[in-house]
Parts: C-alpha cells; structure tokens; sequence
C-alpha cells in the first residue's frame, strides 16, 4: 500500500473512531439507581446501538463530576435547590423512584421476620442502642431469638444520597439526626463501605449487622431485610406494591426543576424510606444534552418493566409528560 493511501486510511479511521466517541455518554454519580441504569443503557444499546456509560460512584462524586464537567450527565438521589443549580449552571429532573431497605443479617432471622420500630431504627443508627436483645427491638418481636450480641452498623463511606434520603427519614423521628450525605454516626461498632454494593457486601460478611441499601441490591443478593414502621404506626415490608403507595405522595413540578424528598410519606400501607433519584446536566453543552434526553426519553417509554422489575417505581405519566416540556422548554431535547 503506498503511503498516500495508508494516509488516507489512517484519516478515515479516526474520522470513524472520533464520530463512535462522540455518540458515547459518559455519566456517574448516584449507586442507589445503578442496577435500573445497567439495565436501561443495555437495552437501549440493543435497541438503538447508541453506547451509554454510567459508573455508579455515589451521588457526593456525581455532583462533584458534573460541576466539573468531567462527565455528560450526573445522577444524585440528593436533589439541587434552585440557588445551587443556578451557581453550577445545571439543569435536573427525576429519572425512577426507589426504596431503601434496612438489611439485616442475623441467624435464624428470616427475611421480612423483623419488624424495627421508629424508636428502635433511630436508637442503632444514633448509637443508643448497641445490642440486638435491646428492649426497644425485642417489644415487637417476641417470637424471634435475637442474639445478646453487639449491633454492627454498616454505613456509607462515601457522600451518598442514599445516605442522605435515610437520614431525612432519621429526622423525621429525632431532630438531633440531621439529613446529611455524610453524617458522622455514632454507633458502638461501625463498618463503611463505599457506594450500596460496599455496604451490601459488609452485611452478607459481618455476622450481626445491619445495614441501609437500595431495595434493588437487596433482591439481588438475596439478604434480608425488616419491616419498617411508618408514620401511621404500621409495620410495612419493603414490596413494590408498598413503595408504590409511598410514591403516590411524590409532588412534582418543573418550576423548581422537580426538586421533591418524598421520604416518610404517608398512608397506612406506604413503606416509609423511599426517594426519587435524579439526572443533572450542564446548561450549555446542548448537544451532548439532546443525547441524554433522547436516552432518558426512551427509557420513560421502553424501561418501566425492567424498573418494576428490578423493584423501582416508574414515573407517573404525568411526570414524564412534565419532564418531556421542561426539555421541550429548555431546547434539550
């Protein structure tokens, strides 16, 4: 081959490499929608052949990626206020509603067997209460055999909306916890892993244990987790059907670009720890943003069963139709 042709093909290659590239997405941040966005960005690879990468990281290193710039897209299950969106020049709008379960892993304790009080969630997690056979967990489960054995409470080590949508339901019953991505915990014997799988994969270890992760990782790896009592005083296990019910007090509007924390709804038959998780993009990168909506559009028409699925709740269709007009209004889609 001469070198004017080896040129040439060399130029067409990179033509071809750059124009694969640029029709890739890049995003990371928030773990607690992980298993939902591998399954949509696989089937819309499937379907579309357009490639999207999202690295669940946490919501703390999604925020902190987007601001920036080092990724199309960002997911945080914290939401952004108007004033902080505008400082970081982001646009941002829900994509799937999730629960967080309290895990748990306890001989002879099946799964759904436990049943944890307000008062009992409140007192392991702030450290007041450090053994299993404590008097405030045993009051609704005397049937089980709890251990007289110390707690061990498996947290998040990174900043985490997940965190963050479990310590709003933590304030809900005692103002002293405050919602925080990343609190400093105060319990007997703690272990912290990095994003939902970490903190999965410290409860199947630790004998004892008990952990907040996303209802998702739960179902995967088979642990087990409690029923959870809910402001009307009724013990809910973490089902679809339940979360559903929670989410039917989700109140949405595109004048504060959708921020909503539907954490500790109400209703008798609502689980209480549930919480949307949520897309940001940069205001001025238009293009790369008419990909990301085209993503998330077909995803709100194609991904409700993998959602229901993998236990989510998919959006309303008035929210999605809200969502397509907040793009149509900020000329993103």
């Amino acid at each position: 081959m001469t070198l004017k042709k080896l040129v040439t093909t060399a130029v067409v290659a990179s033509i071809a490499l750059t124009t694969l590239n640029a029709a890739d997405l890049k995003g990371r941040g928030a773990s607690f929608p992980g298993p939902v966005y591998k399954a949509w960005t696989s089937e819309y690879y499937a379907a579309t052949k357009n490639q999207v990468n999202y690295t669940p990281t946490g919501s703390g290193d999604g925020v902190k990626s987007i601001k920036k710039r080092m990724v199309d897209f960002a997911g945080s299950d914290k939401p952004l206020k108007a004033d902080k969106l505008a400082d970081a020049k982001l646009f941002m709008f829900p994509s799937v509603v999730g629960a967080i379960v309290l895990a748990y892993n306890i001989d002879g304790v099946k799964d759904g067997e436990l049943k944890l009080s307000r008062e009992a969630i409140a007192g392991i997690f702030s450290g007041k209460i450090t053994k299993w056979n404590d008097a405030a967990i045993t009051a609704q489960n005397a049937g089980l055999k709890l251990p007289d054995a110390p707690i061990t409470v498996a947290v998040r080590a990174d900043k985490s909306g997940t965190t963050y949508n479990f310590t709003y339901f933590l304030n809900k019953i005692d103002e002293n916890l405050k919602a925080s991505k990343k609190p400093t915990w105060k319990a007997a014997k703690l272990v912290a892993g990095k994003s939902n799988s970490g903190v999965s994969a410290n409860i199947q270890q630790i004998k004892n244990s008990i952990g907040y992760i996303e209802y998702a990782y739960k179902e995967k790896l088979g642990l087990t987790a409690a029923q959870v009592e809910n402001k009307e005083g009724k013990y809910i296990n973490p089902t679809v059907p339940s979360f559903q019910d929670a989410a039917k007090y989700a109140t949405w509007t595109a004048d504060n670009n959708f921020y909503a924390v539907i954490g500790d709804p109400a209703g008798a038959t609502s689980y209480p720890i549930v919480a949307a998780t949520f897309i940001l993009l940069p205001t001025e990168k238009t293009e790369s943003n008419k990909k990301v909506t085209a993503f998330m559009d077909w995803a709100y028409t194609h991904g409700d069963k993998a959602a229901s699925d993998l236990g989510y709740v998919p959006l309303p269709k008035e929210t999605k139709d809200a969502i397509r007009a907040y793009w149509e209004d900020k000329k993103i889609k």
